[in-house]
């Protein structure tokens, strides 16, 4: 099972917005070249979780954006399930099933969906809140990763 950048990117914006102080906003910018990810594939993110409501945007010249909800009540596998689009990890999960002439009477299919399931029921333990507990070691690696940039312009 491999999640798509998008996935992996939602996840690391909100990562980024549970290190913020809770009224702190946040840019694309900021978050582009804190991670090197495109400030454009960015932008749909974003709009995305706000449509989600995990983020709250702020129009205007001081805007930016924030988390809508507090760490501890956004749950992982809820996160990667709005936005992943494909769980179809074989052909036969697919709509319609796909081509496959054993598919009638396969039992490998059950043991992936099976697997599938212990995954996004794992990632149902975790939330947002869990992922930054160790906060000030990541806040640290951004400082660090910003001084290092600054130092060599």
């Amino acid at each position: 099972m491999k999640l798509t950048n998008y996935t992996d990117y939602a996840l690391r914006v909100l990562m980024y917005l549970a290190l913020k102080k809770e009224d702190e906003l946040t840019t694309i910018q900021e978050i582009a070249d804190a991670y090197h990810i495109s400030k454009n594939h960015l932008m749909k993110i974003i709009h995305h979780l706000g449509k989600l409501e995990y983020i709250k945007t702020i129009r205007g010249r001081n805007g930016g954006f924030k988390l809508a909800k507090q760490p501890k009540d956004i749950n992982i596998g809820e996160v990667v399930s709005n936005t992943e689009d494909d769980f179809n990890i074989v052909e036969c999960f697919k709509e319609g099933g796909g081509y496959c002439s054993i598919s009638p009477s396969c039992k490998l299919k059950h043991a992936l969906n099976e697997a599938l399931k212990a995954f996004i029921n794992v990632l149902n333990g975790y939330t947002l809140e869990d992922l930054v507990t160790n906060k000030s070691d990541l806040i640290d690696l951004f400082r660090m990763q910003e001084q290092e940039l600054e130092q060599g312009k």
